[in-house]
């Protein structure tokens, strides 16, 4: 059976969520998010964020939790702002759109915005009332291409969205991988006080299954839980998601994983380096671009899947690996080994 690099939750889950749902199997607990381990680890989430007064909803995935942040955040006739690499562009078969709100793409071939990005997007929506109302930033760290925001381009981009009266949302399904990458200069703390909203991505990260929405600003948690409900998405058996987070949440384990997973992708990014191999972008999280020659692609297509991202001539192409919190040394070493028989 080849080894999969084509994501980072091809697994079940961290063998303490296992044992921790079995542990409390048949205790009996009050339904949707009601549970004792939901309440406690919405707890332990606030203690990290330092926020006691951030709203936390536990949902089952990412584009779950973009949807329900999304339509219930904006009027029918507002609007959201995402690089064109988002994954609410690209990845969520028009979600967003069918809750009747446009999404104004902007190119960018590293993932992330700055507030230079968004200003001509502002300045092409003054003609009231006929085009849409900008009003929520979308953005995503790490982003679909596995850079991350400094803390200083997340202060510019988040005294520009309050100063324009427009929300900042954070998807945060690898959120964990950005928080712990080796460039990385965020920390949860800072995402409390400089977005709206973000999320803990749990379904790529260890879990089973889970997202943990934060809500910062306190106008937007008004009726926020009728919204889950509504789309389907309130559990009546919470506990599920709730003893989860729990676990991820205690003695690090969520920062560990990510931890994990963006070490065993340094090692093939260094190790790539070393053969002069480029790259599609510079990143230091668990998602590397290598650009790579069609023979070798062939070749670790023989033990390894993984997406074949760009096209870049007749002879290259950028491939996509995604390692995760339970990438194991040996098939890192496996794949750096073709590496250096293929290029010596």
């Amino acid at each position: 059976m080849k080894f999969s690099f084509k994501n980072d939750y091809s697994e079940g889950c961290h063998p303490n969520i296992l044992e921790a749902l079995i542990r409390y199997n048949l205790d009996q607990q009050a339904g949707y998010g009601e549970d004792l381990y939901s309440i406690k680890a919405k707890e332990l989430i606030k203690e990290k964020i330092n926020n006691q007064n951030a709203g936390i909803y536990f949902v089952s995935g990412g584009t779950q939790a973009n949807l329900i942040v999304i339509s219930s955040v904006l009027k029918p006739y507002q609007c959201v702002i995402s690089a064109s690499t988002g994954h609410i562009l690209n990845n969520e078969t028009g979600a967003i759109e069918a809750t009747g709100h446009k999404i104004l793409s902007i190119e960018k071939e590293e993932g992330k915005l700055s507030p230079s990005d968004i200003i001509p997007v502002l300045e092409n929506h003054k003609n009231v009332p006929h085009q849409v109302m900008p009003k929520l930033v979308y953005i995503s760290n790490s982003t679909e291409l596995g850079t991350i925001y400094s803390k200083k381009e997340l202060e510019d981009l988040s005294v520009f969205c309050r100063e324009n009266s427009l929300y900042l949302f954070m998807d945060g399904a690898r959120l964990g991988h950005a928080l712990t990458s080796e460039s990385n200069d965020l920390s949860l703390e800072d995402l409390t006080n400089l977005t709206d909203i973000f999320y803990l991505g749990g379904t790529k990260n260890g879990a089973l299954i889970g997202e943990a929405i934060i809500i910062n600003n306190q106008l937007l948690q008004e009726d926020f839980a009728f919204n889950i409900k509504q789309k389907g998405a309130l559990l009546a058996k919470g506990r599920l998601l709730g003893i989860q987070f729990l676990e991820l949440m205690q003695n690090n384990l969520y920062f560990d994983l990510a931890k994990h997973a963006n070490q065993q992708a340094m090692k093939i990014k260094n190790a790539l380096l070393k053969k002069e191999i480029p790259f599609l972008s510079d990143t230091y999280t668990n998602q590397i671009f290598p650009i790579v020659n069609h023979e070798l692609i062939e070749l670790l297509s023989e033990k390894f899947e993984f997406y074949i991202w760009k096209n870049i001539d007749e002879n290259s192409s950028a491939i996509r690996l995604i390692t995760s919190w339970n990438t194991n040394e040996d098939a890192v070493n496996d794949f750096i080994q073709i590496i250096n028989d293929h290029l010596k």
